[in-house]
């Protein structure tokens, strides 16, 4: 188990930290969403356009199970945790840290959540939104690290006193 799973909502910095942690720790990075795209041939937004929010969380359950690596680094898309089979499957191949930031913060970060391909439901709030997935995140978690006040480098430093 020598993979390290990062989760939490849009916007706490899952890809940004998890390439400068894969270079620090001389491992490999993976972002899933990207291998959404590359596995589907269209973008996250046009994905969800199409399929639906449940369409779409069904396409990315199925490439998080299927994730096979080793020494690897993989930032995930915020909705990751809906999907049971991918969770339980980054469970047993990696650490999964969780990038906690609060509701407050992490509204501040996002600005236009449409642009951010935000998974919202038909009259759903960012607010609604962060209370469904935090407990997810935290259910899922081995790890927590909290980002509030931290910048990018002491989050790094966090997460890597921690493993």
């Amino acid at each position: 188990m020598d993979n390290i799973v990062l989760i939490g909502m849009p916007g706490v910095g899952k890809s940004t930290v998890g390439v400068i942690l894969a270079k620090e720790l001389g491992y490999q990075f993976v972002d899933a969403d990207l291998l959404i795209q590359q596995r589907e041939n269209r973008l996250l937004k046009e994905i969800i356009a199409q399929e639906g929010v449940d369409g779409f969380i069904e396409i990315e359950n199925q490439v998080n199970a299927s994730i096979q690596t080793e020494r690897t680094v993989i930032a995930t898309g915020g909705s990751v945790v809906y999907g049971k089979e991918a969770m339980e499957h980054l469970g047993d191949i990696a650490t999964i840290v969780y990038l906690k930031l609060s509701y407050r913060s992490l509204k501040k970060r996002l600005g236009d959540l449409k642009n951010r391909g935000v998974v919202l439901r038909d009259g759903q709030t960012l607010k609604s939104l962060y209370e469904e997935r935090v407990v997810l995140y935290e259910k899922y978690a081995d790890i927590t690290i909290d980002e509030e006040n931290l910048g990018i480098e002491e989050t790094l430093q966090s997460i890597v006193n921690k493993l």
